[in-house]
């Protein structure tokens, strides 16, 4: 069976994560390492989102968004599910969503 490499996984950051920019850092780290997906703010304060790209990509993403995030943010945690490999990107670049 063959690997394509490419990986996808949904993720939700808890803390001081909204009006501290962390959708446009996140979007354009997401741009600078290449990988695909999305973010957006939720009701519950938080930010969620799903990336997608090489398996070493998304590890490097997971990283920024647990430990780095926008500077004026606060992250508390950082929960990543549903991390699966995939066959095809499921989009062509990542955006924030509203």
């Amino acid at each position: 069976m063959a690997s394509s490499g490419l990986w996808a996984l949904d993720y939700e950051v808890h803390g001081d994560v909204q009006g501290v920019f962390f959708r446009k850092y996140t979007e354009d780290q997401g741009k600078k390492l290449g990988v695909v997906g999305w973010v957006k703010n939720t009701s519950r304060g938080t930010v969620t989102g799903q990336v997608q790209g090489p398996k070493e990509k998304i590890e490097i993403m997971k990283n920024w968004l647990r430990n780095v995030g926008s500077p004026m943010s606060r992250i508390d945690r950082a929960v990543f599910s549903n991390e699966r490999e995939i066959s095809t990107l499921e989009f062509s670049n990542f955006t924030t969503k509203y």
